[in-house]
């Protein structure tokens, strides 16, 4: 895991990459629950049986399921430590070029684009990359935006 510390240290890293998580597994019962939370109840997520007619022979999970994982990735990747506090700002030009089947794993890599400075502190840009087991694309791509400010 990647610990940084400052702004400085932050801004020499832009172009890197800052690590890749562990895998995951995603389960039918964690999509299950996922459209339980948010409504998001399409039979393609949540009906095996009727999912195997598909091109995809099976539930894929949703998109925002894979984004959702976000937080626990970068839990595992980088650690912003000597900031007053970090919040997420949003997140630009978020794609799912690939379907994530359950029952496959999935894992984040996280490239830092850019390190702007605003009032009081700076915006990160990070290009978060999901990649499925096996998959020959990425199953969501996404530039994530936070926010840190120094102590």
């Amino acid at each position: 895991m990647l610990t940084v510390t400052d702004l400085d240290e932050l801004r020499v890293k832009v172009g890197d990459e800052l690590g890749v998580s562990d895998w995951h597994d995603v389960t039918q019962e964690a999509i299950d629950d996922f459209a339980r939370v948010t409504g998001d109840d399409q039979w393609i997520h949540v009906d095996p049986k009727r999912a195997t007619q598909t091109p995809f022979g099976g539930t894929i999970a949703h998109g925002y399921y894979t984004l959702s994982l976000h937080p626990m990735f970068a839990a595992q990747i980088v650690a912003f430590e000597g900031f007053a506090f970090a919040v997420n700002y949003g997140m630009d030009r978020v794609r799912f070029p690939a379907p994530l089947p359950v029952g496959n794993r999935v894992r984040m890599r996280i490239a830092l684009v850019a390190v702007e400075d605003v009032l009081g502190g700076a915006q990160i840009t990070m290009k978060l990359t999901f990649e499925g087991e096996g998959a020959l694309k990425p199953v969501c791509v996404a530039d994530s935006l936070t926010r840190v400010y120094p102590e």
